[in-house]
């Protein structure tokens, strides 16, 4: 089997067609603004949403919209969901304001091309958008303004981080701090360089916790994604992780960090390199990564995204301390049942003997790790859980990883009334009947996983 070659980077490219002769954020989690009260499982009725609104990697000339309810399997809201009137859209990030609209902001143009404009757009609903205008960056002697970013400070400012290059050296980019003037986002402030960071840095995400600044951003010479912090969104910023620091790899760009449900924090970025869009996730606010995983569904089509957190209503409603049978919603005569400690999916029906239906039947309790997420006990009083990825029943520990495992959030089925149950520390991993046996498995994206993986909850056998 042939392997793809690496793809070259944007400067790379622009470099080699230089030498071309002529002819030839309800509640949300804003931009970059994240703190620990938004990692909670959402509220019973709720739904957490995901939102990315990335160019293709055929097409640059428009953007789809996907959604999701677990940062892992988005789903497509609508293709071509903005076209612009003239030039390109590379690049978009998005963001909820103040005034309940979503908001693009956007590369204007390809990769050969002079580009000194940056493209604002709006919409009410994330499907329907509405060309706003296109910005002139106001740096002398401009040749290239890419990859503008949302950001919201603590205070509220709404600012894009931009990356911009000069005519006397197009191919060696600057992150620039623009800051919106007024509510309408349609006058800024006069661009002002991140400092410390310095010139042939591209892509530069921020995010902030507390006082620090976390600055992640790609070298353009080593094609790295590197970290810096600092005590000011303009600087001076420390660079403090370079080269392979989180196990990502090279021939990565387009980073954008948002905050899990359960704590954690998770980077997407595009690997053109080979084609695929990866995420990873780190449980020590940035100090350790997860080897990197390719995004399902959307990886090989989607190119240069930021992500936006909400919490919105409609989600799945389960009432607690209830006792309950959870049905197969694509094997409606199967239910969980408890058989020898582990969780399986047997035929359950009115002849079934007592002791069947017994152990088909679970008390609904808070979730042990998040109040916010649900626990399952079974009549001997032992908690659902997962160990070695198989679904069992154990004795509560009372220890803190025994908790994590016994803690799943609730996310919206397959069909109506149908729950599907996340693994609170596995994010993305699902309980999923294979074989009539329950595991918790990693999100395929496919249609058949979201069948397996959905179970509607019923009034109790025993």
């Amino acid at each position: 089997m042939s392997t793809r070659p690496p793809t070259p980077s944007r400067r790379t490219l622009l470099r080699a067609m230089a030498a071309l002769p002529a002819s030839a954020v309800l509640l949300g989690e804003l931009p970059g603004l994240a703190g620990t009260a938004l990692a909670a499982a959402p509220p019973s009725g709720s739904a957490t949403r995901y939102t990315i609104v990335p160019f293709l990697n055929s097409n640059d000339g428009t953007v789809n919209v996907y959604q999701s309810d677990d940062a892992t399997d988005f789903r497509l809201l609508r293709s071509s969901a903005y076209t612009p009137p003239s030039n390109r859209i590379r690049d978009a990030s998005v963001f909820k304001h103040t005034d309940g609209y979503y908001y693009l902001t956007y590369t204007t143009h390809t990769w050969q091309d002079v580009s000194t404009t940056i493209g604002f757009a709006r919409s009410s609903d994330r499907a329907n958008w509405t060309f706003l205008y296109d910005y002139t960056v106001p740096i002398t002697n401009l040749s290239r303004a890419w990859a503008p970013e949302w950001f919201v400070d603590s205070d509220g400012s709404v600012n894009v981080i931009v990356s911009c290059s000069v005519t006397s050296d197009e191919w060696i980019f600057t992150p620039y701090r623009l800051k919106a003037t007024n509510s309408a986002l349609t006058a800024w402030s006069s661009p002002v360089a991140l400092s410390g960071i310095g010139s042939n840095h591209i892509d530069t995400y921020i995010v902030r916790t507390g006082s620090t600044y976390h600055a992640f951003t790609k070298n353009e010479t080593t094609k790295y994604i590197e970290y810096a912090t600092a005590s000011s969104l303009t600087g001076p910023y420390t660079i403090s992780r370079t080269g392979d620091w989180a196990g990502w790899g090279s021939y990565r760009e387009g980073p954008s960090v948002i905050h899990l449900d359960n704590g954690a924090w998770r980077i997407f970025f595009d690997g053109y390199g080979d084609g695929t869009y990866y995420y990873s996730d780190s449980y020590d606010t940035f100090a350790t990564w997860s080897a990197p995983t390719a995004l399902p569904v959307v990886s090989g089509t989607a190119r240069h995204f930021t992500v936006i957190k909400e919490t919105v209503s409609g989600g799945p409603s389960l009432a607690k301390n209830v006792t309950r049978s959870f049905q197969s919603a694509n094997y409606s005569t199967r239910y969980w049942q408890v058989q020898s400690s582990l969780l399986n999916l047997p035929v359950v029906t009115g002849s079934s003997t007592a002791a069947e239906k017994s152990a088909s039947t679970f008390t609904v309790v808070a979730g042990l790790a998040d109040a916010n997420g649900y626990s399952f006990r079974d009549s001997s009083g032992n908690y659902l859980r997962h160990w070695d990825f198989r679904a069992r029943f154990d004795a509560n520990d009372g220890t803190s990883t025994f908790a994590k495992d016994a803690t799943f959030i609730a996310r919206t089925g397959s069909s109506s009334g149908a729950i599907r149950w996340e693994s609170y520390n596995y994010p993305g991993y699902y309980l999923r009947h294979y074989n009539y046996q329950l595991r918790v498995e990693r999100t395929a994206g496919t249609d058949l996983f979201r069948q397996d993986s959905s179970f509607v909850p019923v009034g109790a056998w025993g």
